[in-house]
């Protein structure tokens, strides 16, 4: 079968279709806005090319009619034409600049927006920092298209059409002239040099705020979905944003604010030229060539020739960039939105999983048929070997992923049937890698339950055993945690994330291995606890240390995504099978195991 040549458009992200889609899915919004741009730049086109006829004028008036008034005329005409050119100029560059940080702003915000709307399983693939890379490179890259286009049409050509002209070389005499605003406008540069560094170090921290907000946004994606935090993140950001674009608006304004000085400057020094080729002109009988030379040498521009000359290169280099930003924003969001599902409603919290099965690829089943109950207002525990399984159970429960087959049941309410947000909204979850933000103590317990007066926060901590170690601090709640918390001890930070969790007060509780990298003193404190947080809740909790779930009200033993034993603590001892072989081999050097069954 013969097979059509390829066309241009069959790759949505092809060179002409990017460029296309950037115009008139970005470009367009702000058209009345670029209409003005375009107009200025008119203006200043219009203003060099009146200049250069200006000089034309000026040579009759010295050569025809001999009019030393008339060479002072044109020559304040020439001053006043390119103080026009200067504010055109500037006038476009600051309207072009306030487009770009809108459109930056507004990709950055669409591309926190959507991973937001994305899955666990899709951040497990990739690397924090591509993200971040496309974040930042991938938003500007578009913005520097777009003006690439607007400035090659509105800028260059019109500059290009407008002026002709020849460079030339100066004699001495007239180059000192034209020098004479170099001084000048040297101490004007040096003076805005130094406020665009302050205002460059402020847009480097801002940027950098973006950053770190969206780097520990992605890190912590699960206790963000677990506690529905994606509002609150999506806030804060924007709030970083909109600092960042205020910045770079100063920056614009202030960069940019030299062009009509130089240009008023450069006008003072052309009409001293032009003063002073007329009087040689007329009464020292110069020679016209050097004198026309030199002043349309003034008046020539070859950068945007060369700029046109290297449009299409520097168009492809920044079109990576946008592709990198739009393949993420086009991509169907792994976890689609499903808040139009009825809310979960709870009644006594009672879970149930009915023969579900799991995998994260094909062909490697991690769950197989698992069923339980775990009964309201108890702790039922989920022990066994590393890889069985049991952190899965909570990943499905709060539905970070969906399951491949059976139910999970909540009251009576399958779990896929309701929205995602009112069932993270119900739940707690507290895990071994405990996620903290870089902000204060009262804030991170805050997270628990947004807009928490300073007492909740307070009895929360208590509650914790978290409130006497707070107040050990010379901050006390207003202390910073550092970046992941690095500030606290483990046993801090898990304090810290009970507290959170007794904060959001949710009636099912997940704990995953809460206390496994803690040592005896913290374990303890933390176990404490651990135990107000789970009264009277639907708790599920894995455990790798068995002593930490001896009281529970059952206790499952996984193993290769099955439930093998199932019983309370003693009982599974008096059995002698997997729990009373993990639980001995925890315990054979304590000599453990032989009181505890005498006293079974």
């Amino acid at each position: 079968m013969a097979q059509f040549p390829k066309k241009i458009t069959d790759d949505p992200y092809a060179a002409a279709v990017l460029i296309r889609r950037l115009v008139t899915e970005q470009g367009v919004v702000y058209w009345r806005r670029y209409l003005v741009a375009f107009a200025l730049m008119a203006l200043a086109a219009g203003s060099t090319a009146g200049a250069t006829y200006v000089l034309g004028q000026v040579i009759n008036q010295a050569y025809v009619d001999k009019n030393i008034p008339g060479i002072a005329m044109f020559s304040g005409i020439t001053v006043i034409l390119l103080f026009i050119k200067g504010v055109a100029t500037y006038g476009h560059m600051v309207i072009l600049t306030k487009i770009s940080n809108a459109i930056l702003a507004t990709n950055q915000r669409q591309l926190f927006a959507k991973l937001m709307r994305e899955s666990v399983g899709f951040f497990s693939e990739r690397h924090s920092s591509e993200f971040l890379a496309r974040l930042t490179a991938g938003a500007k890259s578009i913005t520097d298209v777009l003006n690439m286009l607007v400035n090659a049409i509105g800028r260059d050509l019109l500059m290009l059409l407008a002026m002709i002209g020849v460079m030339v070389w100066q004699d001495p005499l007239m180059s000192f002239i034209g020098l004479v605003a170099v001084p000048p406008a040297m101490l004007v540069l040096r003076k805005l040099v130094k406020r665009i560094k302050g205002l460059a170090f402020n847009q480097f921290t801002g940027t950098a705020d973006i950053m770190e907000t969206m780097q520990e946004s992605l890190q912590g994606i699960r206790t963000v979905k677990a506690f529905t935090l994606e509002d609150t993140m999506q806030k804060r950001i924007d709030e970083n944003i909109a600092i960042v674009e205020r910045n770079a608006n100063k920056m614009a304004r202030v960069a940019n604010r030299s062009n009509p000085l130089m240009e008023m400057l450069g006008g003072f020094a052309v009409a001293g030229c032009l003063m002073y080729g007329g009087y040689a002109v007329v009464a020292l009988n110069a020679t016209p060539g050097a004198f026309f030379s030199f002043m349309t040498a003034f008046l020539m521009a070859t950068e945007p020739a060369k700029r046109l000359a290297r449009l299409n290169i520097d168009l492809n280099s920044q079109l990576v960039g946008a592709r990198m930003l739009l393949e993420i924003i086009d991509s169907p969001a792994s976890e689609q939105s499903d808040d139009d599902k009825p809310a979960l409603k709870l009644s006594d919290a009672r879970i149930e999983l009915r023969d579900v099965s799991f995998s994260y690829r094909a062909n490697e089943t991690i769950l197989n048929r698992m069923s339980f109950t775990a009964e309201p207002g108890k702790v039922t525990a989920l022990v066994g070997p590393s890889g069985g399984g049991k952190s899965t159970v909570l990943a499905l429960l709060l539905r970070f992923y969906e399951v491949t087959q059976g139910d999970i049941v909540i009251d009576g309410q399958p779990i896929s049937s309701v929205s995602r947000k009112s069932l993270r909204a119900q739940t707690a979850y507290v895990g071994q890698d405990v996620y903290l933000f870089r902000d204060t103590i009262r804030n991170n317990i805050a997270f628990g339950k947004p807009g928490a007066s300073q007492d909740e926060i307070v009895e929360a901590a208590k509650a914790a055993c978290a409130h006497d170690f707070i107040m050990g601090f010379p901050l006390g709640y207003d202390t910073p945690v550092g970046e992941h918390g690095t500030q606290l001890s483990g046993g801090q930070r898990q304090r810290i994330a009970v507290a959170r969790a007794l904060l959001k007060n949710a009636p099912i509780i997940l704990l995953d291995e809460a206390t496994a990298a803690l040592d005896s003193e913290s374990e303890r404190q933390v176990q404490e606890a651990i135990e107000h947080l789970c009264q009277s809740r639907t708790t599920i909790v894995i455990a790798h240390r068995l002593h930490t779930i001896m009281h529970a009200d059952a206790i499952l033993v996984v193993e290769g995504g099955e439930i093998v034993e199932q019983g309370r603590h003693d009982e599974l001892l008096r059995r002698g099978g997997r729990y009373a072989s993990f639980f001995r081999l925890q315990h054979r050097d304590a000599g453990a195991l032989a009181p505890i069954s005498a006293t079974a």
